[in-house]
């Protein structure tokens, strides 16, 4: 990509880079983002797109690859955020790599032995962030959504650092439900609604690792999300939920 074409793309917002380059386009961005970084946190941030690209090949988000939602989320805390931190930037790259992909990070073990693969491969620091976003299993016959709820506040209670990861995730997925179409759209919104009140209250705490500037533009985009998923699960007095 020429000079011209590079200013461009480092100016474009994150989903038109994704919808008029695709992953491509989206490495670029990660790649400029990252051209100041020391060469060894440059190095540990390609190896965590490789892990990160070769665990998720298969997976796909609507009419995307997964890897698309998880440059993203890693670009989105550079350049949005703010944070230069190589660790929070992995941890980033690899948010749901234990959650879907346990196995392939190790044939044996369950979630024990894949955290421990993450943090042989990346440090304890990588894989203790990477564990404060992975969801557990569920407990049969209990409500999913309110279990999800319980143990991401929980969490992200216990880790400060976390709380960025997952704004940025939480942000990402806010934004793809609204190009999200079908019966999903007013379930996902349910299950995401009721987390906004306590990840808007986290965010605010003296103790997340954020500028107050990036905390205030964090908070607005949850209360813009909180509009948009009322909105999606309203009914529609001629029909089908809103869309």
């Amino acid at each position: 990509m020429d000079t011209d074409n590079q200013r461009s793309l480092a100016a474009m917002p994150l989903h038109a880079i994704t919808a008029r380059y695709g992953e491509a386009g989206l490495r670029e961005r990660f790649a400029i983002e990252t051209a100041a970084f020391p060469e060894p946190d440059r190095r540990r941030l390609e190896r965590a797109l490789a892990v990160a690209a070769r665990l998720h090949a298969a997976d796909r988000r609507q009419r995307e690859p997964y890897l698309n939602h998880l440059l993203r989320v890693a670009i989105r805390i550079i350049c949005y955020y703010d944070i230069k931190d190589a660790d929070v930037i992995c941890a980033a790259l690899l948010h749901d790599a234990v959650e879907d992909h346990a196995t392939d990070l190790a044939a044996a073990g369950g979630l024990p032995g894949a955290m421990a693969a993450l943090a042989a491969q990346f440090g304890d620091r990588v894989a203790d962030l990477v564990g404060a976003v992975t969801n557990p299993s569920y407990e049969p016959g209990q409500d999913q959504h309110e279990q999800y709820r319980e143990h991401v506040l929980a969490s992200l209670d216990a880790h400060p650092w976390a709380r960025v990861i997952k704004a940025s995730d939480f942000t990402d997925n806010g934004v793809g439900l609204i190009h999200t179409t079908g019966p999903r759209v007013a379930k996902l919104a349910a299950k995401y609604a009721p987390l906004v009140p306590g990840l808007r209250e986290l965010i605010a705490r003296p103790d997340t690792p954020l500028s107050e500037t990036v905390k205030a533009h964090i908070i607005g985009q949850l209360g813009r999300a909180q509009d948009r998923f009322t909105a999606m699960t309203r009914p529609d007095p001629d029909g089908p939920m809103h869309a």
